[in-house]
């Protein structure tokens, strides 16, 4: 990390199964792996242990509540002043905070990556440069079908119920509204290569400035 020199932090946001994961990943490959970090939002879902299973399946997880922000602004702040953190880790298949942590150190730049990073005011003031990944309904719904069987073992019927009553209307409110924030629209995600190209060039020129 460039000592005396305040990291550069990204925001990278966009609907559940838009591309965001690929993005912040293909970025960071194009990139020095000892200067940049991707802090997930995902790492921040509220600790539901003291919730049963059932009620652990009745949260909103697409909802600003369902998130720990004050600790995640708390860490990027301690990474923002060159200070390590223990990150905290969530198991989807228990849908709650698992026990061990990930500990991260700072970096030059820093990608906060997660659908809800730009919808919320006190994490845009962290934030240098907002990107939003853009995809379509059907696209991101496949995706997310693809993703919850596959890697969280999710029933069709489950990820069906969920997408309707909580993935889509919250990504109406909250998340889809939060791309008139963006300095940059990615449509396509992981797929557009251009603009991943674009935005790697533009942050490793600042690197190197």
């Amino acid at each position: 990390m460039n000592q005396g020199k305040k990291p550069l932090v990204i925001g990278l946001a966009g609907g559940s199964g838009s591309g965001k994961t690929t993005v912040a990943k293909e970025i960071s490959k194009r990139l020095p792996q000892d200067r940049i970090l991707i802090l997930p939002e995902d790492a921040y879902y509220n600790d539901n242990s003291a919730l049963t299973m059932e009620e652990r399946k009745k949260v909103n997880y697409d909802h600003p509540s369902a998130y720990d922000t004050d600790l995640l602004i708390e860490q990027l702040k301690a990474l923002l002043a060159g200070e390590a953190v223990e990150m905290p880790t969530y198991n989807f298949s228990i849908l709650s905070r698992a026990k061990d942590t990930i500990h991260v150190e700072p970096a030059d730049i820093i990608i906060l990556e997660g659908i809800l990073v730009l919808s919320s005011p006190e994490l845009r003031q962290f934030i240098d440069i907002k990107l939003f990944v853009d995809a379509d309904d059907d696209i991101r719904f496949i995706r997310r079908l693809q993703r919850d069987t596959q890697e969280r073992g999710r029933s069709i019927d489950w990820i069906i119920a969920q997408y309707l009553a909580t993935v889509k209307p919250s990504y109406n409110q909250f998340v889809e509204p939060s791309k008139k924030y963006a300095d940059i629209i990615i449509p396509q995600g992981g797929e557009n290569q251009v603009a991943i190209d674009m935005v790697s060039s533009k942050l490793l020129s600042i690197l190197n400035s």
